[in-house]
C-alpha cells in the first residue's frame, strides 16, 4: 500500500438503504476518497444531491437510477449495496473498468457460485481488468478476517464456533419482527427455508476458510430451532405472549469427512427468559476455537441502547470502504479474504 501513499480513489455508491447511506456518508467524509457517482433504486431520490441523502452538505453529485450513466463515469470502484444482486449490472460495471466491493454475499467462495453467473463475472473482470470482493461484518469480518488469526494460533484443529447474538427487544419494527421473522408466533416447526437462506450466505463464507486451512468442506448442514418465551414480555415492537416464539437459533455447520470443523450459530432473541438454555448474552459475537491451543473471544458493542440504530449500519458499511484500496490493487477476478492482504483502514 506504500505506493498509494498519495492516491485518491474515485468511488461510486450503489444504493442508499440503511447500510448504503452510511457508506455514502463515509465516502464523502473520507480523506482519501472522492465520490464521483451515486445510483439509487427509488425514483423519488433521483436528482437529489448525495449530501442531502445522507445528512451532509451538498456535494454536487446527483443521484441517478441509470446504469449507463454510472458505467460512463471514470471511477476506480463501486460500493455495491442493493437489496438484491443484479448480475447484469455487476457485469457491466466490472467490464467498464470499475472494481466492485459489495455487501452482497454471493462472492465469498467462488466454487459455490452458480457456474453460469461465475463465468459471466469472470469474463467481465477479464474484460475490464477489475476485481470483485464480498465483505461486511457477518459474514465477512467475523467469519473470515477474525477467524484466520485465531486459527493461526493452532497446529491441531478441532472446531471453530462463531456465536452471533442479536437482541431485538429494543427494535421498534413490528412488521419485521412479528410478520417476517416470526417472533410472538405460535410454536411450530422451524421454517427450513430460513435456514437454507443463511446456509447460502454463511456456508459459502465458512467454506472459503475450510479450503484455506486444508480441510475442504464436503457438506454444509443447516438446522433451525425455536424457543418459547416462558412469560409474557413487552418489547419495543409490542408484546411477546408466554408460550410463543421468543428466540430462534440457526446453526450452519461445515463438515469435512463427516466431522464438523466450522460452525456459525445465529442466536436472535426478543427475551432471554426462554424454555431452552441457550446461554444467551448481549448482542455481539463469541468465537471459540477447539484444538491444541483453544481460545475464546467475546465481542460486545459498548453503545447505549438509544444509539444502536445509528451505530449498527457502520458494522456492515465500514469494512467494504476500507477494503477499496486492496481490491483496486488486486489481480482481476473474484477475490476472497484469504487472497487479499489484511484490510488496513486509512484515516488520513
Amino acid at each position: 500500500m506504500s505506493q498509494d501513499a498519495n492516491r485518491t480513489w474515485r468511488v461510486v455508491q450503489w444504493a442508499t438503504g440503511n447500510v448504503g447511506s452510511r457508506a455514502l456518508r463515509m465516502v464523502i467524509e473520507h480523506p482519501r476518497m472522492e465520490l464521483v457517482g451515486l445510483w439509487v433504486n427509488s425514483a423519488e431520490k433521483v436528482g437529489k444531491d448525495a449530501g442531502e441523502l445522507c445528512g451532509l452538505a451538498e456535494t454536487g453529485i446527483k443521484a441517478t437510477n441509470s446504469l449507463d450513466e454510472i458505467v460512463a463515469l471514470d471511477a476506480d470502484c463501486v460500493l455495491f449495496m442493493p437489496q438484491g444482486t443484479d448480475w447484469d449490472a455487476l457485469c457491466a460495471l466490472l467490464a467498464s473498468g470499475k472494481n466492485v466491493v459489495t455487501t452482497r454475499c454471493d462472492f465469498h467462495y467462488p466454487p459455490l457460485i452458480d457456474p453460469g453467473n461465475r463465468a459471466r463475472i469472470e469474463e467481465a473482470c477479464a474484460a475490464g481488468g477489475t476485481s470483485i470482493h464480498s465483505t461486511g461484518s457477518s459474514p465477512g469480518f467475523v467469519t473470515e478476517a477474525l477467524a484466520i488469526p485465531l486459527l493461526s494460533l493452532q497446529r491441531g484443529h478441532g472446531l471453530l464456533t462463531i456465536d452471533e447474538y442479536g437482541d431485538v427487544s429494543s427494535r421498534n419494527s413490528p412488521d419485521m419482527l412479528f410478520n417476517i421473522m416470526g417472533f410472538a408466533a405460535p410454536m411450530a416447526p422451524f421454517d427450513q427455508h430460513r435456514a437454507e437462506h443463511l446456509k447460502g450466505d454463511f456456508g459459502s463464507s465458512l467454506s472459503q476458510i475450510a479450503e484455506a486451512i486444508g480441510l475442504p468442506c464436503d457438506e454444509i448442514e443447516a438446522v433451525g430451532e425455536l424457543s418459547a418465551a416462558r412469560h409474557d414480555v413487552e418489547i419495543a415492537a409490542g408484546r411477546i405472549p408466554a408460550g410463543t416464539v421468543g428466540a430462534m437459533r440457526t446453526t450452519i455447520t461445515c463438515m469435512h469427512k463427516g466431522r464438523p470443523i466450522l460452525r456459525f450459530r445465529a442466536n436472535w432473541y426478543a427475551t432471554t427468559d426462554i424454555e431452552h438454555d441457550w446461554n444467551l448474552r448481549e448482542s455481539g459475537w463469541r468465537v471459540t476455537t477447539e484444538g491444541d491451543t483453544p481460545v475464546k473471544v467475546d465481542i460486545t458493542f459498548p453503545v447505549a441502547e438509544e444509539d444502536y440504530a445509528a451505530y449498527t449500519p457502520g458494522l456492515t458499511a465500514h469494512r467494504p470502504i476500507n477494503a477499496i484500496p486492496a481490491v483496486c490493487a488486486a489481480a482481476p477476478g473474484i477475490r476472497t479474504t484469504v487472497e487479499l492482504p489484511q484490510i488496513v483502514p486509512l484515516y488520513g
